[in-house]
């Protein structure tokens, strides 16, 4: 029995599951930005509703990134310090490739897009290894070229009208990623290897694709990398 408990706060508020041998035995879903505060309360919950006890878990899976790098942060240390203390693997998985599992659209090339609020999209397409990259939406209209896609994330209608007037073949599907399908693609990989990885790479860091954008005192924005 692979009992996985599995949260994202990379990209919009939270969602946190139980997911036991690919059945959901609990799932907690909110919107806002207090992911440090609401982030055990909510795991606690799940545990609570569902009667499992925690020493139970065998493996936990977090998003890794890209997103937001408060919410990457928040999700990313609490997975670290559960698994540490329950003596547990820990998998870590792309916000992008999350997304790309929840894609619809039949043949349509799958497209995980995540606004950066920086006049780009952190991205990710449904072939080779799926890695993540940082794209302006003409550069994406470029890569995306003569190939019926669909766009998948948060913000997929705003960037697929975009494509759509670049005279792309594009539709969307919003969604932010989902705890469950987080769980089971954890699942799919084992815990066992999971936990090989963990020994061989420590623990998973975060997946950042540029670096940090902060305010200063005087109200100007720079980048840190």
């Amino acid at each position: 029995m692979a009992l996985v408990l599995a949260f994202d706060c990379a990209v919009s508020g939270l969602s946190a599951a139980l997911v036991c041998d690919g059945d959901v035995l609990a799932v907690h879903r909110e919107e806002g930005r207090e992911q440090a505060a609401r982030l055990l309360p909510a795991i606690a919950a799940l545990f609570t509703a569902s009667g499992v006890d925690r020493r139970s878990v065998s493996m936990i899976a977090v998003t890794v990134g890209p997103g937001s790098f408060t919410g990457v942060r928040v999700g990313l240390a609490a997975a670290r310090g559960l698994a540490v203390a329950l003596d547990i693997p820990l998998a870590g998985l792309s916000t992008t490739s999350t997304l790309l599992a929840q894609a619809t659209g039949g043949r349509r090339c799958a497209v995980a897009a995540i606004d950066s609020h920086l006049g780009d999209w952190f991205c990710a397409l449904d072939e080779d290894d799926r890695t993540p990259f940082l794209a302006d939406t003409p550069t994406l209209a470029e890569k995306l070229r003569k190939r019926p896609s669909v766009i998948v994330g948060p913000q997929a209608r705003h960037l697929a009208t975009e494509l759509v007037a670049l005279g792309l073949d594009v539709e969307a599907c919003v969604a932010v990623p989902d705890s469950v399908v987080l769980a089971r693609l954890a699942s799919a990989e084992g815990v066992e290897r999971w936990r090989a990885r963990n020994d061989v790479e420590g623990l998973p860091r975060p997946l950042y694709l540029r670096g940090v954008n902060i305010t200063l005192p005087d109200g100007r924005r720079r980048t840190v990398e």
